[in-house]
Protein backbone atom coordinates (compact mmCIF):
# COMPACT_ATOMS: atom_id res chain seq x y z
CA UNK A 1 0.00 0.00 0.00
CA UNK A 2 1.25 3.22 -0.63
CA UNK A 3 -0.14 5.53 1.89
CA UNK A 4 -1.92 7.53 -0.54
CA UNK A 5 -5.71 6.83 -0.89
CA UNK A 6 -6.13 3.53 -2.34
CA UNK A 7 -8.57 2.14 -5.14
CA UNK A 8 -10.71 -0.67 -3.99
CA UNK A 9 -12.42 -2.65 -6.92
CA UNK A 10 -16.30 -3.36 -6.80
CA UNK A 11 -15.99 -6.96 -5.66
CA UNK A 12 -14.38 -5.16 -2.38
CA UNK A 13 -16.52 -2.16 -2.17
CA UNK A 14 -19.62 -4.52 -1.97
CA UNK A 15 -18.33 -6.93 0.70
CA UNK A 16 -16.96 -3.78 2.70
CA UNK A 17 -21.25 -2.33 2.59
CA UNK A 18 -21.96 -5.58 3.38
CA UNK A 19 -19.94 -5.91 6.05
CA UNK A 20 -21.40 -2.24 6.99
CA UNK A 21 -24.76 -3.57 6.78
CA UNK A 22 -23.98 -6.48 8.89
CA UNK A 23 -21.95 -4.69 11.63
CA UNK A 24 -24.52 -1.77 11.90
CA UNK A 25 -27.43 -4.62 12.46
CA UNK A 26 -25.42 -6.11 15.32
CA UNK A 27 -24.38 -3.05 16.80
CA UNK A 28 -28.51 -2.06 17.01
CA UNK A 29 -29.42 -5.50 18.86
CA UNK A 30 -26.47 -5.24 21.12
CA UNK A 31 -26.83 -1.59 21.91
CA UNK A 32 -30.92 -2.78 22.70
CA UNK A 33 -29.47 -4.98 25.33
CA UNK A 34 -27.85 -2.27 27.55
CA UNK A 35 -29.58 -0.91 30.12
CA UNK A 36 -28.13 3.03 30.07
CA UNK A 37 -27.45 3.50 33.65
CA UNK A 38 -30.10 1.76 35.52
CA UNK A 39 -28.57 -0.86 38.31
CA UNK A 40 -27.96 -4.20 37.08
CA UNK A 41 -28.07 -6.48 39.97
CA UNK A 42 -25.72 -8.92 41.07
CA UNK A 43 -22.10 -9.17 40.11
CA UNK A 44 -22.83 -11.87 36.97
CA UNK A 45 -25.45 -9.54 35.79
CA UNK A 46 -22.83 -6.83 35.46
CA UNK A 47 -20.53 -8.52 34.25
CA UNK A 48 -22.48 -8.98 31.21
CA UNK A 49 -23.26 -5.66 31.21
CA UNK A 50 -19.59 -5.09 30.99
CA UNK A 51 -19.52 -7.59 28.04
CA UNK A 52 -21.86 -6.26 25.96
CA UNK A 53 -20.62 -2.84 26.50
CA UNK A 54 -17.04 -3.78 25.48
CA UNK A 55 -18.54 -5.51 22.23
CA UNK A 56 -20.28 -2.49 21.18
CA UNK A 57 -17.18 -0.85 21.77
CA UNK A 58 -15.39 -2.95 19.35
CA UNK A 59 -18.41 -3.29 16.90
CA UNK A 60 -17.84 0.66 16.47
CA UNK A 61 -14.37 0.72 15.78
CA UNK A 62 -14.64 -1.86 13.38
CA UNK A 63 -17.79 0.44 11.86
CA UNK A 64 -15.72 3.54 11.99
CA UNK A 65 -12.96 1.89 10.05
CA UNK A 66 -14.93 -0.26 6.86
CA UNK A 67 -16.60 3.53 6.81
CA UNK A 68 -13.12 5.22 6.52
CA UNK A 69 -12.02 3.22 4.36
CA UNK A 70 -14.79 2.98 1.95
CA UNK A 71 -14.36 6.99 1.82
CA UNK A 72 -10.81 6.62 1.34
CA UNK A 73 -11.59 4.13 -1.89
CA UNK A 74 -14.14 6.79 -3.15
CA UNK A 75 -11.80 9.80 -2.80
CA UNK A 76 -8.76 7.39 -4.51
CA UNK A 77 -11.27 6.90 -7.86
CA UNK A 78 -10.98 4.12 -10.12
CA UNK A 79 -7.53 1.92 -10.14
CA UNK A 80 -4.75 3.49 -12.74
CA UNK A 81 -4.11 1.58 -15.79
CA UNK A 82 -0.71 2.58 -15.82
CA UNK A 83 1.14 0.67 -12.79
CA UNK A 84 -0.50 -2.15 -10.90
CA UNK A 85 -2.35 -1.11 -7.77
CA UNK A 86 -5.37 -2.28 -5.35
CA UNK A 87 -8.43 -3.01 -8.12
CA UNK A 88 -6.25 -3.64 -11.03
CA UNK A 89 -6.49 -6.41 -12.93
CA UNK A 90 -3.45 -7.89 -14.44
CA UNK A 91 -2.79 -10.25 -16.87
CA UNK A 92 0.75 -12.34 -16.28
CA UNK A 93 2.49 -14.79 -18.77
CA UNK A 94 4.99 -17.05 -16.62
CA UNK A 95 7.78 -18.70 -17.66
CA UNK A 96 6.00 -21.87 -19.02
CA UNK A 97 4.15 -19.28 -21.36
CA UNK A 98 0.74 -19.69 -18.76
CA UNK A 99 -1.32 -17.06 -19.11
CA UNK A 100 -3.50 -16.23 -15.90
CA UNK A 101 -5.69 -12.91 -15.06
CA UNK A 102 -5.71 -11.78 -11.67
CA UNK A 103 -7.08 -8.89 -9.31
CA UNK A 104 -5.47 -7.38 -6.92
CA UNK A 105 -7.58 -7.23 -3.80
CA UNK A 106 -7.08 -5.56 -0.40
CA UNK A 107 -8.74 -8.63 1.34
CA UNK A 108 -9.98 -11.59 0.36
CA UNK A 109 -13.46 -11.19 -0.02
CA UNK A 110 -14.30 -15.18 -1.06
CA UNK A 111 -12.72 -17.62 -2.09
CA UNK A 112 -11.94 -16.71 -5.52
CA UNK A 113 -8.96 -18.13 -7.19
CA UNK A 114 -8.64 -14.98 -9.30
CA UNK A 115 -8.22 -12.93 -6.77
CA UNK A 116 -4.17 -11.51 -5.18
CA UNK A 117 -4.61 -9.60 -2.01
CA UNK A 118 -2.00 -6.75 -1.83
CA UNK A 119 -0.09 -8.85 1.21
CA UNK A 120 0.10 -11.94 -0.69
CA UNK A 121 3.71 -12.78 -2.10
CA UNK A 122 2.91 -11.97 -6.04
CA UNK A 123 0.69 -9.26 -4.54
CA UNK A 124 3.87 -7.50 -3.30
CA UNK A 125 5.82 -7.74 -5.99
CA UNK A 126 3.62 -6.21 -8.79
CA UNK A 127 2.06 -3.46 -7.00
CA UNK A 128 3.71 -0.48 -8.77
CA UNK A 129 4.33 -2.30 -11.85
CA UNK A 130 4.04 -1.75 -15.06
CA UNK A 131 2.75 -3.27 -18.35
CA UNK A 132 6.35 -5.42 -19.65
CA UNK A 133 7.52 -5.80 -16.18
CA UNK A 134 8.61 -8.97 -14.91
CA UNK A 135 8.25 -10.00 -11.36
CA UNK A 136 9.94 -12.62 -9.46
CA UNK A 137 8.54 -14.00 -6.18
CA UNK A 138 8.43 -16.93 -4.05
CA UNK A 139 5.39 -19.27 -4.73
CA UNK A 140 4.82 -22.26 -2.56
CA UNK A 141 6.27 -24.06 -5.65
CA UNK A 142 9.34 -22.08 -5.50
CA UNK A 143 10.73 -19.24 -6.69
CA UNK A 144 8.62 -17.68 -9.93
CA UNK A 145 9.17 -15.36 -12.68
CA UNK A 146 6.02 -13.79 -14.57
CA UNK A 147 5.87 -10.84 -16.96
CA UNK A 148 3.14 -8.16 -16.87
CA UNK A 149 1.65 -8.83 -20.16
CA UNK A 150 -1.17 -6.08 -19.15
CA UNK A 151 -2.88 -3.67 -16.12
CA UNK A 152 -6.91 -2.57 -16.40
CA UNK A 153 -9.64 -1.80 -13.75
CA UNK A 154 -12.20 -3.93 -12.35
CA UNK A 155 -12.87 -7.84 -11.98
CA UNK A 156 -12.86 -8.90 -16.08
CA UNK A 157 -10.22 -8.62 -18.34
CA UNK A 158 -8.17 -5.59 -18.66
Amino acid sequence: MTGAPEPISDAGRSALERELADLRTERDAVAATLRGGEDVGDRADQADELQRADQLDKLDDRITEVEGRLREAAAAGAPSTESVGVGSTVTLRFADADEMTVRIGELAEELDPELVTADSPLGKVLLGRRAGETVEYEAPGGRTTALVLSIGTGGGTP
